[in-house]
């Protein structure tokens, strides 16, 4: 690792400043989800501050096996990997120019992320029917994360020049606002659609 000079420091500010900010606030929102799941595990009868009504409701998604894919609740991953995340984005902020090696290392991190948040979705929507709000701040830091990250890797060749100079690359680098803008209002469409029966009623 070595040191950035001002030139190529410039492009990669806006990107530490996003793996900053949304490494502590993911690991905030993981961290409260932990100390909601131990709540849970230790009194049966606790009800969650994030179930707030039929829909969103912690509660219900904290009680299923989804909530423990890997035999441990869920927000454990979050609580060691967004710390990482932040970590990254102030090594950047500090002038640290990072190798080939980490930037692909994060890559692999950040992609098994977002699919992990991509099965969530799913079933939290399709499967389990309630949205817990404090994962969904882990889903708006995590798409926008794998997604800069993913344009930054690109652009700078660690996935090889031909990708980096492809036309791909460069309109979605042109165009990444909006591309990650129209993710985020396909998951607020599928939110809308799938619970119209319950938002109908607080009219």
């Amino acid at each position: 690792m070595t040191l950035a000079t001002n030139s190529t420091r410039a492009p990669e500010r806006a990107l530490g400043l996003l793996l900053l900010i949304g490494g502590l606030i993911g690991f905030a929102a993981a961290f409260v989800l932990t100390v909601e799941k131990v709540a849970l595990l230790t009194d049966a009868g606790y009800a969650p501050s994030c179930s707030l009504n039929p829909v969103l409701n912690c509660g219900s998604i904290m009680r299923t096996s989804q909530a423990e894919v890997f035999g441990f609740p869920n927000p454990l991953i979050g609580v060691a990997a967004f710390p990482v995340v932040a970590a990254t984005g102030a090594m950047i902020l500090a002038g640290a120019l990072l190798a080939r090696w980490y930037w692909l290392g994060l890559q692999i991190g950040v992609t098994l992320g977002a699919g992990f948040i991509g099965w969530l979705i799913f079933q939290s929507l399709y499967r389990i029917g309630a949205l817990c709000p404090y994962c969904m701040v882990v889903w708006a830091v995590v798409l926008p994360v794998f997604w800069y990250v993913t344009l930054r890797n690109a652009q700078a060749g660690n996935f090889g020049r031909r990708v980096a100079g492809s036309a791909p690359v460069r309109v979605l680098a042109e165009w990444h606002l909006l591309a990650l803008t129209l993710v985020f209002l396909a998951v607020l469409a599928l939110i809308t659609e799938q619970f119209w029966y319950y938002w109908r009623t607080l009219a």
